[in-house]
């Protein structure tokens, strides 16, 4: 979904000011209350926002150790795998992925030892080969999407306005047409000379 100017003024606020009305979102961004409403509802309906609860730490709920646990699965075993995955409370994501292993997992942890329980409680699953965990030392660069967000702003501040108001597939559809156009004019001047 291609996300305009001003979406992305609306998404930095959400993410800027997360705990304030829509009334107060629409008087700082200069909008219509009903626009406002109308531009959230496309975006939780285009899935482009998710969710509006809090965000939790890990830590602060006694599980300060973090490791990235990669999973070789038995082949046609994945699905499996993941469905019992989910009924590991530890596991705060899974991915199915490329190269090393067949899914990644972020597994948290009250300390090394309960890590350890986790991780053989995951080697212990119907369909898992093996598993190879990394642990993390320190969070370098937290979970973000602001500078995506402003990064796609800058963009659509860019574009020519009737560009941002027309998807990639209605652009494609006018430039056929306009070629078709040019293509009939030209044959038309060729058939009167």
């Amino acid at each position: 979904m291609a996300v305009d100017e001003l979406d992305t003024r609306i998404l930095r606020l959400l993410m800027d000011r997360p705990r304030t009305s829509a009334r107060e979102y629409a008087r700082v961004l200069g909008i219509a209350r009903g626009t406002l409403q109308a531009r959230l509802d496309r975006l939780e309906r285009d899935g482009v926002i998710t969710g509006t609860g809090p965000t939790l730490s890990s830590a602060a709920l006694g599980h300060p150790v973090l490791a990235f646990v990669h999973i070789e699965v038995t082949q046609g075993h994945l699905d499996d795998v993941g469905d019992a995955l989910a009924a590991v409370a530890e596991i705060v994501e899974a991915f199915s992925i490329t190269g090393g292993g067949d899914l990644l997992t972020r597994v948290v942890a009250r300390d090394n030892a309960h890590l350890e329980d986790v991780i053989q409680k995951l080697i212990s699953l119907p369909g898992v080969v093996r598993t190879r965990t990394e642990v993390a030392l320190r969070e370098r660069v937290p979970y973000r999407l602001l500078p995506l967000v402003e990064s796609l702003g800058r963009e659509a501040a860019a574009r020519p306005a009737h560009a941002s108001a027309q998807s990639p597939a209605q652009g494609q559809a006018q430039g056929q047409a306009q070629g078709q156009a040019q293509g009939q004019a030209q044959a038309q001047g060729r058939t009167r000379a």
